[in-house]
């Protein structure tokens, strides 16, 4: 099944379900009226929705109409929880070498894992606003899922069984404000904006054998002012997949449904394919040349992530964000 939420004037908006070419919706609000409704009751209420999404992929619903991506919120536009992990490790290596630092060996054996905000999420065509440039604005491609009720010190496998959803995520990162944050030995928290995710969200089955049960085999692409960034393999130098972070993160908590998890930011180690983040991009650039030369996003800059299956079907909508100056 795929999934979004159509803005409506109302925090959590309305509920859709969407065809799998991504051009037909229909309204549930006779199962449920928000995402996380559904997700609160998955497993009474999903294999309704199944039956509805079945009729419209069919043509059998008159009441469906034309999807507008442009009209979305994220999948949750708020959600209980939301942690992203890093689960590229070559990519955090990477960072570290290029400012001089020694990488600690647990880095390739316990995750890293952040908190984020998680009450004011972007919608996917929603604008980035910040104050000021100097922030250092940068946009971080990545996938996510979406989680039911999960217990506290879950194993790998009922991490597996408790995947509900896909998506994707542009994961804003103030680069300039985050070394004085992690100087207090504290973590994230200006530097960590609202993130916005993909117009649809989906279930595993939608993406084939793309999914494995721990990864997704697929390259997530990313475009820079209509310009190629970057297309790594989110299958390819996952040091810890899909069930490894999220039993990472119900290890001392249970984990409530509608729980998010990140991936962190895809990167391979053929780094022909690209990057997905400017961070990256200058981290290699600081190494072959002393110093960076790709800038941070600008005011008017825009960036467009995004994901095919192998016949090049978009599977979860496109994620589209211009940098806009924030005014009161």
């Amino acid at each position: 099944m795929k999934f979004a939420t159509l803005k409506n004037n109302t925090r959590d908006g309305q509920l859709v379900l969407v065809s799998r070419d991504l051009t037909k919706a229909v309204a549930i609000p006779q199962i449920a009226g928000t995402l996380q409704a559904l997700l609160d009751n998955w497993n009474e209420l999903a294999p309704k929705a199944e039956a509805v999404y079945q009729d419209l992929l069919d043509g059998k619903i008159s009441e469906a109409f034309d999807f507008d991506e442009s009209k979305c919120e994220s999948p949750l536009p708020r959600a209980y929880q939301w942690a992203d992990g890093s689960a590229y490790v070559n990519h955090v290596e990477l960072v570290r070498k290029a400012r001089g630092a020694e990488m600690p060996e647990t880095f390739w054996t316990d995750p890293l894992m952040y908190q984020g905000g998680s009450d004011t999420f972007l919608g996917p065509r929603d604008n980035i606003e910040m104050a000021s440039e100097e922030y250092g604005i940068d946009m971080e491609s990545e996938v996510a899922v979406i989680v039911d009720d999960l217990p506290m010190a879950a194993t790998k496998d009922e991490a597996r069984d408790a995947i509900r959803l896909f998506m994707l995520v542009n994961d804003v990162s103030l680069r300039n404000l985050i070394p004085g944050e992690l100087g207090k030995g504290f973590g994230f928290f200006q530097s960590k904006p609202s993130s916005a995710f993909s117009p649809v969200a989906v279930t595993p089955d939608e993406l084939g054998d793309a999914w494995d049960g721990d990864k997704v085999k697929l390259p997530l692409v990313t475009h820079l002012n209509d310009e190629l960034f970057g297309k790594p393999d989110c299958g390819v130098d996952m040091t810890f997949d899909f069930p490894t972070i999220v039993a990472h993160a119900a290890k001392t908590r249970p984990l409530g449904a509608g729980a998010i998890i990140g991936s962190g930011t895809i990167s391979n180690y053929d780094r022909s394919a690209g990057s997905s983040c400017l961070a990256e991009k200058r981290m290699l650039e600081i190494i072959a040349d002393g110093k960076p030369s790709t800038e941070f996003m600008k005011f008017n800059d825009k960036v467009r992530i995004e994901m095919f299956d192998k016949q090049d079907n978009n599977i979860f909508g496109t994620i589209e964000q211009t940098v806009t100056e924030y005014k009161k």
